[in-house]
This record gives C-alpha cells, structure tokens and sequence, in this order.
C-alpha cells in the first residue's frame, strides 16, 4: 500500500504544507491521510489528495476560514462547481469588506496622528554633529542589530538602522516590526541635546566592514550625509530622510518571567524540537514555522511539544527566534516571556541595555 502513497514528508514537498500543517489538518479534519499505520503512527496520502493539499494551500493563504475550507475541499472532491464558486465568492466578499473598513479605520488614525500634540515618530536631524566611539563596541552594536532591518520595500523608513546619540550613549535600533533589536555602545566628544539619524543598511555593512580595529570610530553628520572614518578608512552616503517609530514607546514591555539559556544548547533544542503552523505569514508571505515556549516552574525554558496547549505558551517564529540568538553575541542569554499576547524579550545576562524582541504569533486553531 505504501508504495502507492506519498508519506507525510512527501505530500509537504509536493502540496507546499509544511509537515506541521498537515498534522494539523489531519487533527481538525480538514485533510485527513488516506491512511495511517496502526503501529507506527505514520500517516499516508493519496495521489489524489495533492491537489486536495493544494487547494487548502492556496485558501488559507487568501485567508479562507476553516470551516469555509473544509466545506469547499468536500464539494471540490464532489465536483460540486457551483457551491465551490459560492464559497469563493463569499470570501472575497469578506475580504473587499475588511479592506473597505480596514481603510476608513486608518483614514480616522490619521486624521488623529494629524492632530497629536506629541507625534508617534522619532525625526531624523539635520543638525551637524560628530562623535567618537570605540570601533569594537560599534562593531558588536551593528552586528546585534542588522539581523532585524526590514526588507519590505513598501517601508523603506524600516530599512536602516537609527543612531540614536543621547548623553554619552549611542543606541542602535533596527525593526522590520516583527522583531526589534536595540544595542548600545559609548560615546565621546557629543555634549549636544539627543540627535537621531537614520542609516540605510548598505551604508551601515559598508561601515561595520571598516571597523577591524581596536582605537575609536569618528562618526559625522553634516546635512544629509552620514561618514564613519576608521583609521584611514571611510565609508559615507546620504542618510535616509524618512521618519523611524519611536523605539522607546514600543519596547515599554510588561514584567514577564524570566529564565537563562545556554544559546548552544537552545540552538539545538530549537532546530530538532517541535514545530508548528502559524495564522499569519512571514513578510515574505512564505507560512512561518513556531516554536511554542514556556517558562517552567523550575525557571527553565521548555520548546513545547504539539498538543500542549498550556495558555502561558507563547509561541515564536523559530527562525527570527535563532537568528536573534546569534545576534545576542553571548555563549548565555536571558528569555523573558510574557503572556501569548506579549513580545518575547532576549536579553544579555551582563547588559541589559541591549536586547531585542519578537512579536508573538497566532498558532492554528
């Protein structure tokens, strides 16, 4: 019988379901394996339930309710054409709906933003400036940072890092909004008032690559151009005029609890722990694998298996998850966790100043 199925690996190759999501599926009885081995468990598809796995592929990704969907694979299969049509029909009915309210909603928002007195937007300056800063500190700031920099061209305010410079500090921001990494590194020669510029991510790779050295870093500012001179070495280009969020309202996280991990070992518990299927999809519009943690009563971080339906869970996409591991830079790093509905916080053990934070994601249900 085996030989005239696909496996379960097999039908996510050939469908573009994630193994996951076919589990899933199977539990929801939307799409359940033609057969299942009794003593092994493993399931087993049709050939012509590829099609059937496409389909749901396609709907989900168009944003098609379940129970929407479990009825249009039914008449799909029965050749009922007509209830098939209806059923897209009344989905895309929804959708123009939602749109339609979705944009008299931020017609109204920004009638508000208009009329704030204190505007949600942190302005770039044009003020001339110039400061220094040790080359390696810089170095580790850019390097926690650049993995969270949006590369979604409809949001090219996103598409930099911020210099923030406040005091003797420098913070560097970077979010793609659904992750944010925020570093900090000390500054010299600046006694002026809080300064902010905005550097496209070309300019500052071109800049992290001149910083090899121990002395410090001249960074300037003088009107719209950014320069890094280190050694005899510079790199310098316009700074990007468009206007960043305001970091600090949207790192006011609630206390969550808190636990260490030892980044090696979590490393590996993520990439062959359990994973599981998202609501929503990446920015590249690609669905998203999760890993689901939760801080235990013996402080220690648990990669949850599927089923466990804990409502401290708190569920992440695993890849953000391990790119912001390596960017902690530290062999130990601190997890805090919230509730489902909170940002995950990963935090040094020695500074808590930098940090960055993923934003939670809807598992299936």
């Amino acid at each position: 019988m085996e030989n005239d199925m696909r496996s379960i690996g097999e039908m996510a190759r050939d469908s573009g379901l994630s193994v996951s999501a076919l589990r899933f599926y199977d539990r929801a009885g939307v799409l359940v394996p033609a057969w299942v081995d009794p003593v092994s468990g493993y399931r087993w598809y049709g050939a012509e339930q590829v099609t059937e796995a496409r389909l749901l592929a396609r709907l989900r990704r168009a944003g098609m309710p379940l129970a929407d969907i479990r009825l249009a694979l039914a008449a799909w299969s029965g050749a009922d054409a007509d209830l098939v049509r209806g059923l897209f029909r009344a989905h895309l009915h929804r959708l123009e709906q939602d749109l339609s309210d979705a944009r008299g909603e931020f017609s109204a928002l920004r009638a508000q933003l208009d009329h704030r007195e204190h505007p949600m937007t942190s302005i770039a300056t044009t003020t001339p400036f110039r400061l220094s800063v040790p080359a390696p500190e810089l170095a580790a700031a850019l390097d926690s940072v650049r993995f969270a920099v949006a590369t979604d061209p409809d949001l090219p305010m996103l598409g930099g890092i911020l210099f923030d410079v406040e005091g003797d500090a420098l913070r560097l921001v970077a979010t793609d909004r659904y992750r944010m990494a925020v570093a900090r590194a000390r500054t010299s020669g600046y006694d002026g008032p809080r300064t902010q510029v905005v550097v496209d991510s070309p300019l500052a790779d071109a800049m992290r690559a001149l910083l090899t050295g121990d002395d410090d870093a001249r960074f300037e500012l003088d009107g719209d151009c950014v320069t890094l001179l280190s050694a005899d070495r510079q790199a310098a280009g316009p700074s990007l005029a468009s206007e960043f969020p305001d970091y600090r309202r949207l790192v006011e996280l609630p206390a969550g609890r808190r636990a260490g991990v030892e980044v090696a070992a979590f490393r590996r518990t993520l990439r062959t722990g359990p994973v599981r299927t998202g609501e929503t999809h990446g920015p590249d519009g690609r669905a998203c694998e999760l890993s689901v943690l939760r801080v235990t009563d013996a402080n220690t971080v648990l990669v949850c298996d599927d089923g466990d339906d804990d409502p401290a869970n708190v569920a992440v996409n695993r890849s953000y998850l391990l790119d912001a591991l390596d960017a902690g830079g530290r062999d130990e790093l601190v997890l805090e966790l919230g509730a489902p509905t909170a940002p995950l916080a990963i935090r040094r053990v020695d500074d808590d100043s930098s940090f960055s934070v993923l934003m939670p994601v809807r598992l299936e249900n």
